[in-house]
């Protein structure tokens, strides 16, 4: 998909492997500038607030898009994604070590992943797009863990979930629902779709 002459230029607001992968796969046209936002101040309004996951998640989308100042039309793409389990919400591990815990508390139960991907456009209002997906793990083995955390090792760390579902972290559920891209950490065909309303993709 390529992007027309004259377009507005699309920048990606975040350091996401994934999310630049998905884009570029797709064929779009962007550069990235990842924006470093604090996010515990916006978690901590919205918990005083009494706001939703759902809000806290377009939010932090929001602020990483504003992060960046642009010029002219160009189009400013914020995304994030928090996991939500028994009325927790949880951020990506720290350690090895507290994903494995986190696994073993998902274990055989269900949790839910909620996206946020959003656009910034100087003289357009924002856009946001909610994804919400559920997902079950398996009741797997302790022998299964503990294999699995050694080929992923700290790459378990760059994930809410403790895993990258696009790759081995499949082998850890029976049952999902929802989007693909969308729990890998960002809904394309509703960013694509808006992308061509504003004419940056071509029709």
């Amino acid at each position: 998909m390529i992007r027309p002459p004259c377009t507005p230029k699309i920048i990606l607001a975040s350091a996401s492997a994934i999310r630049a992968e998905i884009m570029r796969n797709a064929g779009i046209t962007f550069s990235v500038n990842p924006t470093n936002i604090d996010e515990e101040p916006i978690k901590k309004k919205c918990l005083q607030k009494g706001r939703t996951t759902a809000q806290l998640v377009e939010e932090l989308a929001l602020a990483k898009a504003s992060g960046l100042r642009p010029s002219g039309k160009e189009i400013i793409v914020g995304a994030d994604q928090v996991l939500e389990f028994n009325g927790k919400v949880f951020d990506k591990p720290s350690s090895v070590q507290e994903a494995r815990t986190r696994l073993i508390e998902l274990r055989g139960q269900e949790h839910r992943l909620i996206g946020a991907v959003c656009i910034l456009q100087k003289g357009a209002n924002p856009w946001c797009h909610i994804s919400t997906t559920k997902l079950r793990m398996r009741q797997f083995s302790d022998e299964f863990l503990r294999g699995y955390i050694e080929v992923e090792g700290e790459a378990l760390t760059s994930c809410v979930g403790a895993y990258k579902f696009e790759g081995r972290g499949a082998l850890l559920f029976d049952r999902v629902e929802g989007d693909f891209f969308s729990i890998l950490g960002l809904s394309l065909l509703p960013l694509l779709s808006e992308l061509r309303r504003r004419g940056a993709l071509t029709t």
